[in-house]
């Protein structure tokens, strides 16, 4: 189970933490990441640790950092510089096969519950 925290409302350029706690298993044997929704926009995958590797959608590179700490069986989301389209809902994800590589959501098998983030201009 993945418990998502650390959303809110922030002006333009700001910054936010996400938080993604999880129950029943162990995050470092996991490929764990974050996707978001906007209103009226399909999901879109925003970062993503899998196989030791970072990966970034190109909308938040250089302004979003993921990472993992597996002492507390987190995965946080660092997101710097945002902007209004940051706005969106933004939940955690994990998918059992460390490694794999998908923007696709159904690839994932467990899911946070979701945290609004909210960027105002």
């Amino acid at each position: 189970q993945l418990q998502a925290s650390g959303g809110g409302l922030v002006q333009a350029g700001g910054s936010l933490r996400l938080s993604c706690a999880a129950s029943g298993g162990t995050l470092s044997s996991y490929a764990v990441g974050w996707f978001r929704q906007a209103p009226g926009k399909e999901r879109e995958l925003v970062a993503l640790i899998t196989g030791g590797v970072t990966l970034q959608a190109d909308s938040v590179k250089g302004r979003f950092t993921i990472s993992r700490d597996n002492a507390k069986n987190t995965v946080t989301l660092q997101m710097n510089s945002l902007k209004p389209e940051d706005t969106a809902v933004y939940y955690c994800v994990a998918h059992s096969r460390d490694g794999e590589v998908s923007a696709t959501p159904g690839h994932y098998d467990y899911w946070g519950q979701g945290t609004l983030v909210t960027v105002s201009s």
